[in-house]
């Protein structure tokens, strides 16, 4: 097991592991949070496991220097070889500092719909076994395009590429599994979620789905963790 804590990023503080730390804690992988936005540095990958990038609301193309600081982290992640997970805006700067396009999805995706894996998605080692399609939890307004040398794991109807993994341990999810009904309940009330909340036809349901989430969360997550053994 992995001595040295996991290093994740977070963008804004209210978007956390949710349920990735349960399941970090009880396989006895220690993780620290860190705050580029707030003047954190995080160690050097060769002193940490694995990385694990968050989401939240900005957008990978902001020209803030905390983001061009998380970028040459992920480039040097990459290049220890260490696992690398990341989550909505997390997953957008992976594809980034892999040198993919990050843009504008034709719509915003925010609420409950279905996922759709593709064939090498139904088969991937961390997803194969989930329900296809599988309702989750989503909310974003950009879209990455998948990395050369990525595969194409799965899509929805309104957002074409939701995730993708490159080699073994390399991981981009758009959407969001990680989210409990009270970290949804808590992003519904945050100040900077209104605008999106705002724009919803109808108020979202932090219990909705949580069961399938909860079952998928510890498979999904927990076959994560074991890539640090």
């Amino acid at each position: 097991m992995p001595v040295n804590p996991i290093t994740v990023i977070r963008h804004v503080p209210f978007e956390g592991l949710g349920r990735i730390a349960p399941v970090l804690e009880n396989a006895g992988i220690p993780f620290q949070y860190f705050d580029l936005f707030a003047g954190d540095a995080p160690p050097h990958p060769s002193l940490s496991p694995a990385l694990i990038l968050m989401g939240g609301p900005q957008s990978a193309n902001d020209n803030y220097p905390y983001l061009q600081t998380e970028l040459r982290l992920i480039e040097a992640t990459l290049r220890a070889g260490r696992p690398i997970l990341g989550v909505c805006l997390g997953a957008q700067m992976v594809a980034k500092a892999l040198g993919a396009t990050v843009r504008q999805n034709a719509v915003k995706e925010i609420g409950w719909f279905p996922l759709h894996f593709s064939g090498t998605g139904a088969s991937d080692p961390l997803l194969a076994g989930l329900p296809n399609p599988f309702t989750v939890l989503q909310w974003h307004g950009d879209t990455f395009d998948i990395p050369s040398g990525a595969v194409h794991l799965a899509e929805s109807e309104l957002c074409k590429n939701q995730a993708f993994r490159l080699g073994s341990d390399v991981y981009g999810f758009q959407f969001h599994l990680e989210t409990t009904p009270e970290m949804l309940a808590d992003w519904c009330q945050q100040d900077a979620n209104c605008g999106d909340v705002r724009e919803l036809t109808e108020p979202l349901d932090p219990h909705a789905f949580n069961h399938e989430q909860e079952t998928a969360a510890a498979q999904v997550f927990r076959r994560w963790a074991a890539l640090l053994t």
